[in-house]
């Protein structure tokens, strides 16, 4: 799913999932196209209310591919107030990732973030901390030594797997990298810009 998109359902789960009525035709929609599998489907309708339903499925739509969003505005069809409504909000958002890039100073993207940079932007991570890791390269032996050696702390996991990155790149370990990767794991690209100011 494209990040702007993964963007759009983040910011808006929550007044999506007071409209939306998943079980009746979204979920089994998305189950016919191949979006959801059935795994998926059972773990959505085991959820107590339609609310929670709804959270699930938004939950899930981001990792299921390049075609769920497009699948998942198809969905909307007795819904069409919601997906007329997400349509206006894409052309309405600001510009992409690619604008923000410009409007960080390249002595910034070029410079190797600190101890601080990192551990701030571990804490803004939050779920998405692997994903952006295993784009910079981690292996998955290192994510699960990270995720074992700070069982408790995500920001502990994250911020060890970007010490070990940062050490194992040296200098090509820059900001302008970092913000690759969080646009590969769909992560709003302003996480980076909040800890550089």
């Amino acid at each position: 799913m494209d990040p702007e998109h993964r963007a759009l359902l983040r910011t808006h789960r929550l007044q999506l999932s007071g409209q939306l009525l998943v079980s009746d035709t979204i979920v089994p929609f998305l189950f016919q196209e191949d979006i959801l599998t059935e795994a998926q489907v059972q773990v959505i309708e085991s959820q107590p209310t339609d609310r929670q339903k709804s959270l699930k499925l938004l939950e899930l739509l981001p990792g299921r591919g390049p075609r769920a969003f497009g699948s998942f505005l198809r969905a909307l069809e007795d819904f069409s107030w919601v997906r007329d409504w997400l349509l206006l909000e894409l052309q309405t958002r600001p510009g992409t990732s690619s604008t923000d890039v410009r409007q960080i100073p390249d002595s910034v993207l070029q410079k190797v973030p600190s101890d601080r940079d990192l551990s701030r932007l571990a804490s803004r991570l939050g779920a998405d901390w692997e994903a952006v890791l295993m784009d910079l390269g981690l292996s998955a032996e290192a994510l699960f030594r990270c995720r074992s050696d700070h069982a408790l702390s995500t920001h502990g996991a994250a911020l060890a797997g970007l010490v070990q990155w940062r050490r194992r790149e040296g200098k090509k370990a820059t900001v302008q990298r970092l913000l690759r990767s969080l646009e590969a794991a769909g992560v709003h690209p302003s996480a980076l810009d909040e800890v550089l100011m």
